[in-house]
């Protein structure tokens, strides 16, 4: 095998160039603008090699293609001009790519995305493997972009507008079965035959006797992307997109247009605009802030404990109802034996029926009926402590009372051994109360984790002055094969998500009582990008939840002399408590939590209600959310920004193209946001007063990230 290139090598086999893709010293592989350079030097000797007659690009790396282009190159761009430069580059390289005067195949094993998948669309045939791994996405709207080196135009006339359109507005993934039928690989083989299957089909097209198949379009698609009426397609799509989006992240506008564009005027004028559309995307703030989080959270994936973990392979879980069930699901999927403990075995039952069901929307998405039966059967339902001797790790989600959760946790402690994990879900007890009457304090720690379990990628990994470095680096590893990004927190009352968000639910039910209408917080809030307005959250967790944080949270704020808005008694015993009991600040059933439940303002200073400018909702609300995490970050709650942003964000959904409170404050300037909360607290008082940490960074020059 001949090394080419840095990142690949080349080998001839029966008159067939085999390009094997192999990034050095990573675990994937990446495209740069280095790689793109080495390739088109390539493609050349190749053309001009005689004994070459068709060419295989293929990749060495384990179950995996290409997973993207290389984002740290995005970081190197300063001006528009240099990136339309460097997009054209790729534009030609993979153009002479799809020009090719011999045939190339992609073999595709393994995640096919991004950069990765728009290489592929540049070949002329794809075949992949049926590894559940084998998967296709061009994500790069979750980074604030759109793709640059050609997706955008090549992939709307392979499969059609409309699922183009989807894939590059949604960077949802796509499965090898459900690619081959909409037409973007031509044919699917086992992962063992990969190679040959595509060295055969290349020599295959070489000698004409191999043809790709068109894939046959619907009357109903014709007449939609092949008329004037594709102008239809294209309004829905910005539509749908705007209201997602609240006009708050640039990329899918611009993603609709250079699509129509290139439909339209030809994909000369496609290429030209896709590469524009990048270049003012990639210098944007929101992509800028996306990056930031892109990069943060990969941070949040790694031990730095990990030589202390101790290696276990059974958890138990007490409590089966959503939140015990949810954990135990992420642990089986991760590959644990659990026992899965409930009052009643019947309760336990449930829970993992629960579990079944919600295994099985996955099917068939990266997940095989044989692979989700597997995980079921990693989980065992009890209502003893029989089985208890061989767990290493125990995490609780049981009723949020202290003496309730000493009690479970003296039981665990009684039958399991020294060197078991004992871990508790509370959102809002302090873990050194719970651990007040253990015996092994040191084995004692938080593992906080927001619902839903199995779709939310928080996991708040609580410490106490005593916990073991051992036991917070094995509780660690298991939030890491569970998936989760990782912030570990100091033991402190909410912990740092429930510390930041208290403020911010407080300051909407202030305006609440000084006459703001539901609708207008809750629009305002989504308006700044929250995925769900503060009102509606409290009905989404309870009414009777919120007022129990509050009541955890309230000695805590009155250090400060600040007093928290403290009406949960009262709604609660009117008997409105949210969602799960069909009503609360809106009504439910067949209203669907559309409709605001008038009736509760009763309780906030009557019917009558004024208009609030959202510009202040907007800002007494965040204000009182980033001010709190510097509050948190000064007492050593969260131990640095990123911790910060990365709980904010992944958490209580913080607006990621914000990149966080301390991105946010950085981006801004912490002068302005002390100002800004100087004006704040002069007019509506202490709960505005800025932290000490906030005035000493103003004071010295200083940003939150170095």
């Amino acid at each position: 095998m001949t090394k080419y290139s840095t990142y690949y090598y080349v080998d001839l086999e029966d008159n067939v160039a085999i390009i094997t893709l192999d990034n050095p010293n990573e675990r994937v592989n990446v495209l740069s603008i280095a790689m793109l350079g080495d390739f088109e030097k390539t493609l050349e000797e190749l053309q001009a090699n005689s004994d070459v007659r068709a060419i295989v690009i293929i990749s060495s790396k384990k179950d995996s293609f290409v997973v993207g282009a290389d984002i740290k190159d995005f970081e190197t761009f300063s001006k528009k001009e240099d990136v339309i430069a460097a997009i054209n580059k790729g534009h030609k390289m993979l153009d002479r790519l799809e020009q090719n005067q011999k045939p190339v195949v992609a073999a595709i094993n393994g995640p096919c995305v991004g950069g990765g998948l728009e290489l592929a669309l540049a070949c002329n045939y794809r075949i992949a493997s049926n590894n559940k791994k084998t998967m296709f996405a061009l994500p790069e709207v979750k980074l604030g972009l759109l793709p640059g080196l050609g997706g955008s135009q090549r992939l709307a006339r392979l499969v059609g507008v409309q699922k183009g359109l989807e894939m590059i507005m949604t960077g949802k993934n796509v499965y090898a079965k459900p690619a081959k039928k909409m037409g973007l690989v031509d044919a699917l083989i086992h992962p063992a035959g990969l190679k040959e299957a595509a060295k055969w089909a290349a020599l295959d097209l070489a000698d004409k006797r191999l043809e790709r198949k068109k894939r046959k379009r619907k009357f109903s698609e014709n007449m939609l992307e092949r008329t004037p009426l594709n102008r239809m397609i294209y309004s829905k799509a910005l539509e749908a997109a705007n209201k997602q989006t609240r006009g708050n992240y640039p990329a899918p506008a611009k993603i609709v247009e250079v699509i129509k564009t290139g439909m339209t005027k030809g994909k000369k004028a496609g290429f030209k605009l896709e590469a524009q559309s990048f270049a003012e995307l990639v210098l944007s703030p929101e992509s800028k802030a996306l990056r930031h989080l892109f990069f943060i959270q990969n941070a949040s994936k790694k031990n730095p404990l990990k030589d202390k973990a101790k290696k276990l392979n059974t958890i138990a879980i007490l409590g089966a109802g959503l939140m015990g069930a949810g954990i135990a699901q992420v642990s089986a999927n991760a590959g644990f034996k659990v026992i899965l403990k409930d009052m009643k075995q019947e309760f336990a039952a449930k829970g993992k029926a629960n579990i079944y069901k919600d295994v099985s929307k996955r099917v068939g998405k990266g997940l095989s009926q044989f692979e989700r039966d597997s995980v079921l059967a990693r989980v065992h339902t009890t209502d003893s402590y029989d089985n208890f001797a061989a767990v290493n790790l125990t995490i609780e989600a049981v009723l949020e009372k202290l003496e309730v959760k000493q009690a479970v946790l003296k039981d665990v402690e009684e039958i399991t051994k020294k060197g078991h994990v004992f871990a508790t879900n509370t959102s809002s007890i302090p873990i050194t109360q719970i651990a007040k009457t253990a015996q092994r304090p040191e084995a004692v720690l938080g593992m906080h984790y927001f619902s839903p379990v199995p779709k939310m990628p928080l996991l708040e990994i609580i410490k106490t002055e005593q916990t073991a470095d051992w036991a917070l680096a094995t509780a660690i590893n298991v939030g890491l094969k569970q998936g989760k990004s990782i912030i570990v927190v100091k033991d402190s009352p909410g912990f740092y998500a429930n510390r930041i968000i208290t403020p911010y639910m407080n300051e909407s039910l202030v305006m609440l009582s000084e006459g703001a209408s539901i609708e207008d917080i809750d629009n305002a809030m989504r308006d700044f990008g929250f995925p769900v307005g503060p009102i509606k959250l409290m009905d989404e967790v309870g009414i009777d939840v919120g007022a129990h944080v509050t009541e955890v949270m309230s000695p805590l704020f009155k250090e400060r002399d600040i007093e928290l808005v403290s009406k949960g008694k009262d709604v609660i015993e009117s008997g409105l408590k949210g969602r799960k009991s069909g009503k609360g600040f809106y009504l439910y059933g067949k209203e669907k939590g559309k409709k605001v439940n008038t009736d509760i303002y009763r309780f906030f200073g009557g019917s009558e209600r004024k208009t609030f400018a959202k510009s202040e909702i907007k800002e007494r609300l965040s204000m009182a959310m980033i001010n709190e995490a510097v509050y948190a970050l000064e007492e050593g709650v969260v131990a640095n920004a990123q911790d910060g942003d990365v709980g904010a964000v992944f958490g209580i959904g913080f607006p990621p193209f914000l990149g966080g409170p301390f991105f946010y404050m950085d981006e801004r300037g912490p002068a302005e946001i002390l100002e800004r909360l100087l004006k704040l607290e002069e007019k509506h008082g202490n709960r505005f007063k800025p932290a000490d940490l906030l005035r000493e960074k103003v004071e010295k020059g200083e940003k939150f990230y170095g």
